[in-house]
């Protein structure tokens, strides 16, 4: 493939550790593509890297837009309810807001125009809707004459999950112009969470061009590609390990002791998360007291800006060590907290000097099982647990959990008085998951881990090819 000039579109900051920091530009450049960055996020990637953008600076989606995308979700979960004869998929769905005089209003019209639509070709026609009301808006327009000046050979889009997509990617399709999205996530696709249409898909794995071809009839199996993920990429990229003298040096770790990392949830997976890492902590001085030396690095997830843990650490000051993420939020949204490039390089070096981790259902299980380090699961209630807030045990019953090969693919804690003894068991040898753990990882993100990004500009090469 020479001289072809390649799109690469971020709806949203949710791709960029993909498709900005790991080594795919350079893979792509290196097979003679002029690579473009269509950003429409607030991340400058130009200042900060050097890549070549074009700013998306409409940001405006149609007002209606919001409303029909949770009415084509609340569809298809519906849809797949019945399909499937499985309860599960009402779990996904987030409760109705009937708080005031105009939530009251949306939520009864949302709540008919599911009722008028639950079906397969209910599902098309909402899509259209969605479409049609993007293809009125000022930013289809703005975003149809940016891609007349640039004239792409193809639009490769790094999550299919973001409204603000929508539009750009029918401008797209309208000129005539191949279009190609990643999906973004080991969950996304039971979850209902397939917002644009594009002529190609990649995904991860067989399992989730399985499920694509089960809850997306109208997605053929020719437009499938199965890549892997870039996600996992530079765990093996040994020009980012540093020795562990100088990574502890560094953290203010103590060269002594052995670590487990704790890796923190957003509130919404693990609304009570503070009391599962004071169980580590209560653990970790059950085994020191026993002759152990051990500390907890603490990781929170990069989109938490929570400050519950805050107690919990500060008991804890001389066992546990915060390691941020390196991430800066540049807007009030979840998907307006940009990784930096570093953390590819701390999460590589977290994962290479702990001894294991322990969170909750976190995909965290295969970076770790990346680095040969085993993943505990918290998968008991808490006391403070009551009516209103979430038990983390429906966590486990979603879907893409059923894509273990066996229940030892990581150890589950489902007694906190149990804690210390698998942790014993972990350092000693005698307990593990990561055999298993392997096969897992292998079902969800493919068989060639270290070869995403090569399969992917193999995939992209071959569309505009055959344009």
């Amino acid at each position: 493939m020479i001289n072809k000039k390649i799109l690469i579109f971020f709806p949203d900051g949710v791709g960029l550790r993909n498709f900005a920091f790991t080594q795919f530009k350079e893979i792509g450049e290196q097979r003679g593509n002029k690579i473009i960055y269509w950003n429409n996020t607030a991340f400058p990637l130009q200042e900060e890297l050097g890549y070549e953008e074009v700013r998306i600076k409409t940001q405006n989606i149609h007002p209606l837009t919001p409303f029909y995308c949770r009415i084509r979700k609340h569809i298809e979960l519906n849809v797949a309810t019945k399909k499937f004869n499985d309860p599960v998929y009402k779990t996904y769905k987030f409760p109705f807001n009937y708080k005031g005089i105009k939530n009251i209003l949306m939520t009864v019209f949302v709540r008919l125009l599911i009722g008028l639509n639950s079906s397969e070709r209910g599902i098309l026609r909402i899509r259209k809707r969605i479409n049609a009301l993007e293809r009125s808006t000022q930013k289809y327009n703005y975003c149809k004459a940016q891609l007349q000046e640039i004239k792409p050979d193809l639009v490769f889009c790094t999550t299919q999950r973001a409204t603000q997509s929508i539009a750009a990617l029918l401008a797209a399709q309208d000129l005539g112009i191949p279009t190609l999205t990643f999906v973004y996530s080991w969950d996304n696709v039971p979850k209902a969470m397939q917002l644009v249409e594009t002529d190609y898909y990649c995904v991860w794995s067989d399992l989730m061009k399985k499920e694509m071809l089960q809850y997306y009839p109208f997605i053929k199996e020719n437009q499938l590609i199965v890549t892997g993920t870039p996600q996992f990429e530079p765990h093996y990229d040994e020009s980012l390990l540093e020795a562990r003298e100088d990574f502890f040096k560094q953290h203010n770790l103590d060269a002594a002791k052995k670590y487990i990392c704790f890796s923190g949830d957003d509130e919404t997976t693990s609304p009570l998360d503070q009391y599962y890492l004071e169980d580590l902590a209560n653990a970790v001085r059950t085994l020191n007291a026993k002759g152990e030396n051990l500390g907890i690095i603490y990781r929170k997830c990069p989109v938490d800006t929570t400050s519950r843990y805050e107690a919990v650490i500060n008991a804890n000051k001389d066992i546990i060590a915060v390691i941020d993420p390196l991430w800066k939020a540049m807007g009030k949204q979840w998907n307006e907290v940009f990784p930096a490039k570093a953390d590819l390089k701390l999460l590589h070096n977290v994962c290479a000097h702990s001894e294991l981790v322990t969170n909750v259902c976190s995909s965290t299980v295969f970076d770790f099982v990346a680095h040969d380090k085993p993943c505990i699961y918290y998968n008991y209630e808490q006391p403070q647990l009551k009516k209103g807030i979430r038990d983390i045990g429906q966590n486990y019953k979603y879907v893409h959990f059923r894509s273990m090969p066996s229940a030892e693919a990581a150890v589950f804690c489902t007694d906190k008085n149990q804690l210390a003894n698998q942790i014993a068991a972990i350092l000693n040898g005698s307990l593990s998951n990561v055999s298993e753990g392997k096969k897992w990882y292998s079902i969800v993100a493919g068989e060639t881990p270290t070869q995403a990004s090569e399969k992917i500009w193999n995939a992209i090469g071959s569309i505009v090819n055959s344009k």
